[in-house]
């Protein structure tokens, strides 16, 4: 164990290990710390994750991750009273022996302790168990971190210590978390044999399905989200902390109505719960990007950086995670002096295309801000659904007599739904 590292990783999950495994390749001294007893036993997360991460990080690791099922079912599913749409797209080419699946369902305590243990496997020194207080300051510079009655010096330290970073707050480089921008997400793992998984969902052996859930929340800003795994299902759902607290509602109960809804408990049904955990989730999206990400001997990679992407269809944080874990590890090895460190950080970000993707997807967090997309747009299209397939022995309305019945039902109005249009529009 060296006096002085060149970097120290603080925590364990896809960007702390990917930024560790990229710096010990290279033959760099890291310490890679993580306050849990292992890898991935803190982490909450729904496990979804896109594989061009992990060829960025080794081509090799594809074949050996601990991954869950390739992704060939995309869901979308509105819930509306007892009601339920479910649109399904599906492509077999996700999934073929010709190609390489474009993203895995994952069980973040196997898939952070395999990645933490090739970073290791390296020559990174892994130590979990270990809770960082404080970091240690040099004329205006970050040297080392401050470990109960230990002190660790490096080059630089990496913060990639979650949503709630407490070193970034540290190193003066973010602020108490503001209720707005972040969601409180519930999840559970739910164990179900590999058959009844496949038959409820219509998957062939080995495939998978990822389902977003908006009209699940009572009313209130968030969604849910369903992966299945090979032997469980992964269900949650988030929402706004400041709106639960207003609506004096349980976050508990909130998710308890959204798994017994007649459409979920179907799909859980004679499951037997094996993991149940709550977590704060970034939900600002590029507007949630700290203004600075570093200073000079300290970075911030992943969650830390707020760098989780939620377009709504889909709900991006791990690939990420780990493309800024890879950045900051090239940074790293390209300065010639930790002060170069940062500036070189933030030109990865932007030539991985990292932070431009973020840009791009900016548009989406006006349309989630829309407070009645929650329950009113799920009740209306299952209203519409119901009437378009309800058949009563008499003379129908028309279509469009029915839709407009609807809207007003809803307390909608055209000119509103055409302004949500005009939002779509414009951040696409």
């Amino acid at each position: 164990m060296s006096d002085k590292f060149d970097a120290i990783i603080i925590g364990a999950g896809p960007a702390g290990s990917a930024c560790a495994y990229t710096l010990a390749k290279a033959g760099k001294e890291v310490a890679l710390i993580e306050r849990g007893d292992t890898p991935g036993s803190k982490n909450v997360t729904g496990g979804r994750f896109y594989t061009y991460a992990l060829e960025m990080l080794d081509e090799k690791l594809c074949e050996e991750a601990a991954l869950e099922r390739p992704v060939t079912h995309e869901q979308f599913m509105m819930l509306g009273g007892e009601r339920s749409i479910t649109i399904d797209y599906h492509d077999p080419s996700f999934h073929t022996p010709e190609s390489v699946p474009m993203s895995y369902t994952i069980l973040r305590a196997r898939f952070d302790e395999w990645l933490a243990q090739k970073a290791e496997e390296n020559g990174a020194l892994l130590a979990c168990g270990i809770k960082v207080d404080d970091l240690l300051e040099e004329n205006g510079k970050i040297v080392g971190i401050v470990a109960g009655e230990d002190e660790m010096y490096a080059d630089v330290v990496v913060a990639a210590d979650g949503v709630n970073s407490f070193m970034g707050q540290k190193a003066g480089l973010i602020k108490d978390l503001d209720a707005h921008t972040v969601g409180v997400g519930v999840k559970e793992v739910i164990e179900l044999s590999p058959d009844v998984i496949e038959a409820r969902f219509c998957l062939r052996s080995g495939q998978g399905a990822a389902r977003m859930i908006l009209g699940c929340t009572e009313g209130i800003h968030g969604g849910g989200f369903l992966y299945t795994n090979q032997e469980s299902i992964s269900l949650g759902c988030v929402f706004m902390p400041d709106q639960v607290a207003q609506y004096k509602k349980s976050v508990h109960e909130i998710y308890q109505n959204m798994k017994m809804h007649p459409s979920i408990y179907s799909l859980i049904e004679g499951g037997k719960t094996i993991e149940y955990g709550a977590h704060l989730v970034s939900e600002a999206g590029y507007r949630g990007i700290p203004s600075r990400l570093h200073r000079e001997g300290f970075l911030m990679a992943g969650d830390a950086a707020g760098l989780v992407m939620n377009t709504g269809y889909s709900i991006r944080g791990i690939d990420l995670a780990m493309v800024s874990g890879i950045a900051a590890a090239k940074a790293i090895i390209r300065a010639a002096h930790p002060y170069e460190a940062g500036p070189l950080y933030m030109k990865e970000l932007e030539n991985t295309g990292l932070i431009p993707s973020m840009k791009k997807m900016d548009g989406f967090f006006d349309i989630l801000e829309t407070p009645w997309i929650y329950d009113r747009v799920p009740n209306l299209a299952t209203g519409v659904f119901s009437d378009l397939f309800s058949v009563h022995g008499q003379v129908p309305q028309s279509i469009k007599n029915s839709v407009l019945q609807r809207i007003k039902e809803n307390r909608l109005s055209l000119w509103q739904l055409a302004k949500l249009g005009l939002k779509g529009v414009k951040s696409l």
